[in-house]
């Protein structure tokens, strides 16, 4: 495939009409010494297309984001949306199976399209599922529930098309440890999905010492033609219908390489990290989130590898995460969770299959790691 060399400044500048097809795609689950870098700016937002911007924050610039659009159903019933569907996220209970399950999608005519199998390349749970299937602008679904599953629930998402809001994202490019990533405010994040209709914080972070490093894939749709969108939406799934509060990875890099701010972690301008170099709690590997920082891969890697500009980030990024810490990329641990006192013999660079019964990362991507392993803890 064609990517970029570079990542773009923002998601926002690269947004493309998207493809023509539709592809049925898993989404990631779960459960559940400080650098000097730019300091990320918050988000402010305005749902007002055009709203005022004077109180634009100094360093940052006034980008508009479309609002996400959502509507949740429960159950095989067909459902039809007022907006263009972009994404159906589907979760059940009872088997992590997906045989038997499958969606018809009706196009904007009103046109009913064959039914489509559910992928089993996404990330099982312990007594469900959770798939984010790509739906290129349906009008309408109906679903088939998973053999033997229960509680069958889907979220129709539109995070491409919906009303403009206002951003104020940083001016200059935000780094850690050397290392270029998109703030929240620079793909958009809606920092309002963190907290309860009363005004309470969903999940306050929670900081923990770093243990070791978690890579994921999306499970998501490759030659992906707006990366930025894909991670809106699963951030409405993650913070809303699973309920967690906000994203469960603390990093997402796309085929571009663009590497992406993950769940947030306070004001203090160091992604994933309080000011004291502690590890926020994300939500990406059950049972052994604290202190396991995750990091996804956007797209499926369960037959082709990585591009090569997100494998060159990913190992970037993984460098600079290790040196920060102080660990060998190479190293074997004992990570042990401080809560639940789980306890397990892993690497010190994993994949998600390493915690959990998963095919996350994705076959290809985790016969990777070795190399990983390696590029990293190279000076």
């Amino acid at each position: 495939m064609t990517v970029s060399p570079t990542p773009p400044a923002s998601p926002a500048h690269r947004a493309k009409s998207r493809v023509t097809r539709r592809t049925v795609i898993g989404a990631a689950s779960a459960i559940t010494a400080a650098a000097v870098i730019t300091p990320t700016v918050m988000a402010t937002t305005n749902d007002s297309e055009d709203a005022a911007t004077d109180d634009t924050k100094a360093g940052t610039t006034s980008e508009t984001f479309p609002k996400t659009r959502a509507k949740a159903a429960t159950g095989e019933a067909p459902v039809e949306a007022a907006f263009p569907i972009g994404y159906v996220g589907v979760r059940w209970e009872g088997t992590s199976a997906v045989s038997g399950g499958g969606i018809r999608l009706r196009d904007a005519d009103g046109g009913q399209g064959d039914w489509q199998d559910f992928s089993a390349s996404g990330c099982s749970e312990t007594n469900g599922g959770a798939l984010l299937i790509s739906t290129d602008k349906a009008s309408g679904y109906e679903l088939k529930a998973p053999d033997g599953s229960t509680r069958l629930r889907s979220l129709a998402l539109d995070t491409q098309q919906g009303p403009g809001r206002k951003v104020a994202v940083p001016s200059d490019t935000t780094r850690v440890r050397g290392v270029a990533y998109l703030s929240r405010a620079a793909w958009g994040a809606d920092e309002s999905l963190r907290f309860k209709p009363d005004g309470t914080e969903n999940t306050p972070p929670a900081y923990y010492p770093f243990q070791t490093i978690a890579v994921h894939h999306t499970a998501t749709v490759n030659d992906d033609p707006d990366p930025a969108a894909t991670v809106r939406a699963i951030y409405q799934l993650h913070a809303i219908t699973n309920d967690w509060g906000d994203i469960g990875y603390h990093f997402l890099i796309d085929e571009a390489g663009a590497i992406y701010e993950g769940r947030y972690s306070g004001d203090d301008g160091m992604p994933a990290h309080d000011g004291d170099g502690k590890l926020v709690t994300g939500f990406h590997s059950v049972g052994y989130n604290i202190g396991n920082l995750g990091i996804a891969l956007i797209g499926t890697l369960t037959e082709q590898g990585p591009t090569d500009a997100a494998r060159e980030s990913l190992t970037r990024l993984v460098r600079a995460l290790t040196r920060l810490h102080g660990v060998d990329p190479k190293a074997t641990v004992t990570y042990t969770n401080p809560v639940n006192g789980n306890v397990k013999e892993v690497p010190e660079i994993t994949g998600h299959r390493d915690w959990f019964d998963t095919e996350c990362p994705g076959q290809t991507m985790y016969d990777e790691l070795d190399r990983l392993r390696d590029e990293a803890a190279r000076g």
